[in-house]
């Protein structure tokens, strides 16, 4: 039997928990710049219709992880190369809806199922395995925060360069590309972006989860307003959230922080999804049908 408090206990644990504040210091750096990758990244993906695609790039991002953790190298580099590799071949191979999600599910299993042989085959400790699938940021040393940090620089940098010109090519992509936009470049660039983005994440998350740092801080920013300018601000402002909250409450308790993280993030999905529909129902009611003279 469990005692008393005992399911509590191991997921909210206030002992001692200023002393432990100072653990965390690298991993609340790293996982600020986590978010304002992902809910960077998330807004085209929305735009683009990619959920699915940032599911199937976790996959292979976990396959290289598994590998690299196999051979004894660095994990998040060897995250980075499946997902680059994924989007890449995404990228290439599926430049029309249908046929990037039929490259999309051919990628998912066959990635998942790598990374299976690779844990398998590996002999190490059980928390190694562990971490790729539910994520383990919140013991991250200096070396490996400075790695993170100068990697997450190229996404917001790359999207900083190309944000009006893919936001057209995202919007319409017919139009863009009768007007000289070059649709098929930027789609390919961005498939690149948006791996480094989901290795990035799968630090955070895991490779299960990384769809509630990617997708759902954008996707709840939508719910409460269009503006071009709003709706990144909030997504990066919602997946900050996510990741900081679910590193303090992590720290507090004994199971992975990804259950934390994707908590919080959903419940500002739901908070901004309902604020949405009364802010829908008020604008409605408040419109004056006009009379006929």
């Amino acid at each position: 039997m469990t005692p008393a408090g005992g399911i509590w206990h191991q997921i909210f644990d206030f002992t001692a928990y200023g002393a432990l504040l100072s653990l965390v210091r690298n991993s609340l750096v790293a996982g600020a710049a986590l978010g304002l990758v992902g809910g960077l990244a998330g807004v085209f993906v929305l735009m683009r219709d990619l959920p699915f695609a940032v599911h199937g790039i976790s996959e292979l991002s976990f396959a290289g992880a598994s590998a690299a953790l196999l051979a004894g190298t660095d994990v998040v580099a060897g995250s980075i190369a499946g997902s680059l590799l994924a989007a890449g071949a995404i990228g290439v191979l599926g430049t029309r809806a249908r046929d990037r999600n039929s490259v999309i599910g051919v990628i998912m299993p066959f990635g998942l199922g790598l990374g299976v042989l690779f844990l398998a085959l590996y002999k190490g400790r059980a928390a190694n395995k562990f971490g790729l699938l539910t994520g383990q940021i919140v013991a991250v040393d200096t070396p490996r925060t400075a790695w993170l940090l100068g990697t997450s620089a190229l996404v917001p940098a790359v999207l900083a360069v190309l944000w009006r010109p893919l936001v057209f090519a995202s919007t319409d992509p017919d139009v863009a590309q009768a007007r000289g936009v070059p649709v098929r470049g930027l789609s390919f660039v961005f498939m690149l972006v948006l791996g480094l983005a989901v290795a990035l994440s799968v630090q955070v998350v895991g490779a299960l989860l990384v769809l509630s740092l990617v997708v759902t801080p954008a996707a709840a920013a939508a719910r409460v307003t269009a503006s071009p300018v709003l709706l990144p601000v909030l997504s990066v402002l919602f997946a900050v959230v996510s990741i900081e909250g679910g590193i303090l409450l992590a720290l507090g308790g004994s199971i992975p922080i990804s259950p934390y993280v994707t908590t919080i993030s959903f419940t500002l999905y739901a908070v901004c999804r309902v604020a949405g529909r009364y802010r829908a129902r008020r604008w409605g009611a408040g419109r004056t049908v006009p009379r006929p003279a």
